[in-house]
């Protein structure tokens, strides 16, 4: 298989890469895949890599077309892979309503802040191309199943056959979407199971969440990640809930089954906002020596000529004069837009200026460093599992007690609405910083499946500015009306709408209530604390299995994860998890490592099929409603269940959901016979 592609990484090749229809599919692809983020984010705080099923789209589409080639596709799922991480902006920006300083998304704002954050993320992460991606042995995994699908894909074509993955994808997909459509719109089938019991004077809960779309994700994100947030869900709910509901007094006229709900959110999910922070910070300093090597090379590489560093077709980075160019062009634009969003203020020219220039400058240093952290957490864990959120928690937390220093020194806490406009101007400087993040996070699993393939790297980072471009145009009406349609919580866009439809955020509720806690001295931070001493623990654990045992780590990360994420979102991520474990291993038993292969990729794709399906009705939905309420109508508009039928519907639901996981395994098991 090598061997047949060493035609596309000859240095004279001339194929067509970046080509105007491979750029109008990019852009369709990932205006679908953006909308789909916005809405899973917003929903459950996780985003879906799109590099995966956006390649596999391609291939079918552009397989019509004689002279479609490997590298096209490449470019393809290159710019619509920026639709699956440009969309993590979200994790902060709702932060703006649910403070009241915006009404709605400012489109603009959003729009400018999204796309040239997205720029600086693909800007940062060329210099470390070299060091990470072909110069070490990062596993890069979603980067390493790309680049498969691509050759697999392209060998069906030489070899006249038409199965190149579309079938799990699309089956996937009807499948994810039939079912969020029953289970969202007509509303007859149960979303969850919780069972609540006593623990002693205390009380805890045993969920189970039915989310096809989860179950996916947590077939993708691995068995280490799973078996880690269910620790966190142990430590939860086994472990800090029942202990604060047995010695905390239980308020007048509140159920124990409403306190222990508000013990979770108001304690409990601090502390593992403390855990999470730790271990981000724990990956920021693991990756130090390789970063600072990584621009030393880069730095030596720009002052060597072009006939000295004779360098291949394939190692041809955008050139400096662009980067510079480009990094011009979007501190600019975010310095413009910065004073946009502060010029409403009623406080000096100059004060505007010093804002601007310090919440920028914040923003861009701090967007190289974690860029870098991203970069390096992707090749070794993947996408999926990378630190965004923990990185969005270091970046709320330097950029509020930054601009607290400075609204101290200004004055700006005794005027009217200050510690409000202290609050939006750290979650606009976080909302910079994670859009750095999130792109140089994905940018390198890209251009590790270009070196694969034989892509010519500039061509790539061209493809990824597009796509960052075309995703960020996407992001403020995507929101926009899902806010219309659910609203977040604390921000509710009309009066009656039921609280308990309104879309979790859950990044962003965190991230808010740490600033808003920085700035009114109100944060608990005994519980931070608390979550860092875990935290720290967590680390010197996950250290201690990596030393004395071969496969075994704790990732302290998403044991964090598990201790803050509503735990009906995490038990079908946990189950997904487990159960590709399982049937991986029954394939590798009984059909070796060719059988093992096979099984992994076609549930990899129906796995991304889910996602996706689940993610594309929800956004449908999400317009239906906002048409309904926009006439008149009620907040369920295509609901046909009747009253009493939740026990019902909760039953049926869990049928379902196992039956899914039985296709799930079908699928899986049915590349054994294929190998």
């Amino acid at each position: 298989m090598k061997d047949s592609h060493n035609e596309f990484m000859q240095h004279e090749l001339r194929l067509p890469e970046l080509t105007v229809r491979g750029m109008l599919l990019g852009a369709i692809l990932t205006i679908i895949f953006t909308a789909s983020n916005v809405y899973l984010g917003l929903k459950v705080g996780l985003t879906f890599s799109s590099a995966i099923p956006a390649a596999v789209i391609s291939m079918a589409v552009l397989k019509m077309a004689k002279d479609a080639n490997i590298l096209e596709n490449n470019m393809v799922q290159t710019q619509a892979s920026a639709a699956g991480t440009l969309s993590a902006i979200i994790f902060i920006i709702p932060g703006m309503l649910m403070i009241g300083y915006w009404q709605g998304f400012e489109f603009w704002q959003t729009l400018v802040v999204s796309a040239c954050g997205g720029c600086l993320g693909v800007l940062f992460t060329i210099p470390l191309r070299r060091a990470m991606v072909v110069h070490s042995d990062l596993a890069y995994p979603e980067g390493v199943a790309a680049a498969e699908i691509l050759k697999v894909g392209s060998h069906a074509k030489d070899d006249g056959k038409s199965d190149s993955g579309l079938k799990e994808i699309l089956a996937g997909s009807a499948v994810a979407g039939i079912i969020a459509f029953l289970t969202n719109g007509l509303q007859v089938l149960g979303g969850a199971l919780s069972a609540w019991f006593h623990v002693g004077r205390g009380m805890t809960q045993l969920p189970l969440g039915y989310s096809t779309a989860l179950v996916g994700a947590g077939y993708l994100i691995g068995i280490a990640s799973g078996l880690a947030m269910l620790t966190g869900i142990a430590i939860a709910w086994a472990g800090f809930v029942p202990y604060f509901t047995m010695t905390e007094m239980l308020p007048d006229g509140m159920t124990m089954q409403k306190f222990a709900g508000a013990i979770y959110q108001q304690k409990v999910r601090l502390i593992g906002a403390g855990a999470m922070g730790v271990a981000a910070i724990w990956t920021l300093i693991t990756l130090a020596r390789p970063v600072i090597d990584g621009v030393k090379e880069s730095i030596a590489g720009t002052r060597m000529d072009d006939a000295e560093k004779g360098l291949h077709r394939m190692d041809v980075d955008m050139s400096m004069k662009s980067i510079l160019l480009i990094f011009g062009v979007t501190v600019i634009g975010l310095l413009a837009i910065f004073y946009l969003f502060v010029s409403p203020e009623s406080i000096p020219p100059s004060q505007k200026l010093i804002f601007t220039i310090v919440g920028v400058s914040v923003a861009v240093l701090m967007g190289f460093f974690v860029a870098a952290a991203c970069a390096y957490m992707a090749g070794l864990v993947g996408t999926s599992a990378s630190p965004i959120s923990g990185i969005g928690i270091l970046g709320i937390i330097v950029s509020s007690l930054v601009m607290y220093a400075l609204c101290a020194s200004f004055g700006i806490f005794e005027m009217p609405g200050g510690e409000k406009f202290a609050t939006a101007t750290a979650i606009f400087t976080t909302s910079i910083i994670l859009a750095i993040a999130c792109i140089s996070n994905d940018n390198m699993q890209d251009l590790k499946t270009g070196w694969l393939v034989g892509a010519t790297p500039w061509r790539q980072q061209v493809a990824l500015l597009i796509g960052c471009l075309v995703g960020a145009l996407v992001i403020a009406p995507v929101l926009n009306l899902l806010y219309e349609a659910y609203g977040f919580p604390g921000a509710m866009p009309r009066a009656g709408m039921d609280p308990a439809q309104a879309l979790s955020a859950p990044q962003a509720v965190l991230m808010t209530t740490i600033a808003q806690g920085i700035f009114s001295s109100k944060l608990a931070w005994e519980y931070i604390y608390i979550g860092i001493g875990l935290g720290v623990v967590l680390v010197l654990i996950d250290l201690f299995l990596k030393r004395t045992t071969r496969n075994l780590c704790l990732p302290p990360l998403a044991v964090g994860m598990g201790i803050y994420l509503p735990p009906v979102i995490q038990t079908p991520l946990v189950v997904g998890a487990i159960l590709g474990y399982f049937l991986n291993r029954h394939l590798r038993n009984t059909g070796g490592s060719n059988a093992e292969a096979a099984g992994l990729r076609r549930g990899t794709l129906f796995a991304s099929g889910l996602i996706v399906g689940e993610s594309i009705v929800g956004v449908l939905l999400a317009g239906v409603i906002v048409v309904s309420v926009s006439n008149g109508g009620g907040e369920a508009p295509l609901a046909i269940a009747p009253e009493g039928f939740a026990d019902t519907a909760e039953m049926l639901g869990l049928l379902v959901f196992l039956g899914i996981l039985g296709l799930f395994s079908k699928v899986v098991l049915s590349g054994k016979k294929a190998s």
